[in-house]
């Protein structure tokens, strides 16, 4: 292992002590231990969007911009609940959304969670869908 521009990588080796889970707990107290005493929520095994926004550092700093959208949108998506992203999953595939149904969501993830690349990246998908015949007639 060797240090990247945007730090070290694998990040759990390295820089374990910044990490934290969704819920804030340390990286170091997440454990098979503390799972097989029950001591964990979900949320404590959900990744923080920091450790997301590491991550997409460390991809661009390494010459893998598109790793690091992938990254960066997935750290705005933290905050959404699941069963929201199931149906922005849903409503992405194609031909079961209307042009303006799309736009719509990508209005509501911007204004509702700040969610303003995952927006940009639904907004260029509507209009993809629309110049292919994508979308639902």
């Amino acid at each position: 292992m060797h240090e990247k521009p945007g730090g070290k990588y694998p990040l759990r080796d390295n820089a374990a002590g910044d990490l934290r889970s969704y819920s804030e707990r340390p990286l170091s107290e997440i454990t098979a231990e503390a799972v097989a005493k029950g001591e964990l929520s979900g949320d404590d095994l959900r990744t923080h969007a920091d450790a997301l926004r590491q991550q997409a550092r460390i991809a661009r700093d390494a010459g893998y911009p598109q790793l690091a959208g992938n990254f960066s949108r997935a750290a705005e998506l933290t905050s959404v609940p699941n069963d929201e992203l199931l149906k922005i999953y849903e409503l992405l595939r194609p031909e079961r959304a209307t042009h303006e149904e799309l736009t719509r969501l990508a209005d509501y993830l911007e204004s509702t969670y700040g969610a303003s690349e995952n927006a940009a990246f639904i907004r260029e998908a509507a209009e993809t869908y629309r110049e292919r015949n994508l979308l639902r007639r």
